[in-house]
């Protein structure tokens, strides 16, 4: 058997490093297809749901979006909240979803961080377009900051959702 010396040992080394270290990466994951898929079973206003992934539960934050208050304790319900959290009930709840990561999986209260795609499209786009949804984004998480923008862009021309809706909004 023939042994590996000096630089040949280094890369091997860092080839078995960098085939460790990969599926970590969450835009590389995203190529290869490591989004997880679960089932809403409920949502908590506009832009949270809990998805069933497995045997586990997890409440997901939908990236990109900001949905009216409807649930903040020290906050009054915000316009077109209601209708927001409504619209999200009614496409997602008992829906099968796959759950696209960003670069930041967890946000400061323990909430996945995800595009929601639901029957091949993703809805956070959904929300914006239709008016339900400010655009937020929060750095280092911005994949589709550039689509998003275009959807909210395109809703507030046409004044649809909130933005025909709410004083004050455009």
């Amino acid at each position: 058997m023939r042994r590996i010396h000096g630089s040949a040992a280094l890369l091997a080394a860092s080839a078995l490093l960098a085939l460790l270290l990969v599926p970590s990466i969450p835009a590389v994951r995203r190529v290869l297809g490591g989004a997880d898929t679960g089932t809403v079973v409920r949502t908590i206003d506009g832009d949270t749901i809990e998805v069933r992934l497995g045997r586990r539960l997890q409440r997901v934050r939908l990236l990109g979006v900001d949905t009216p208050e409807t649930k903040a304790p020290d906050r009054p319900v915000g316009c077109f909240g209601p209708e927001a959290a409504a619209f999200t009930a009614a496409v997602l709840t008992g829906a099968r979803v796959r759950l696209e990561d960003d670069v930041e999986r967890t946000d400061r209260y323990g909430r996945r961080l995800a595009y929601v795609h639901v029957d091949g499209r993703r809805f956070n786009d959904v929300l914006l377009r239709r008016g339900y949804a400010r655009l937020l984004v929060i750095p280092p998480n911005g994949t589709h900051a550039r689509a998003l923008l275009a959807e909210e862009l395109e809703a507030r021309r046409e004044r649809r959702g909130l933005w025909g809706a709410c004083p004050g909004a455009a």
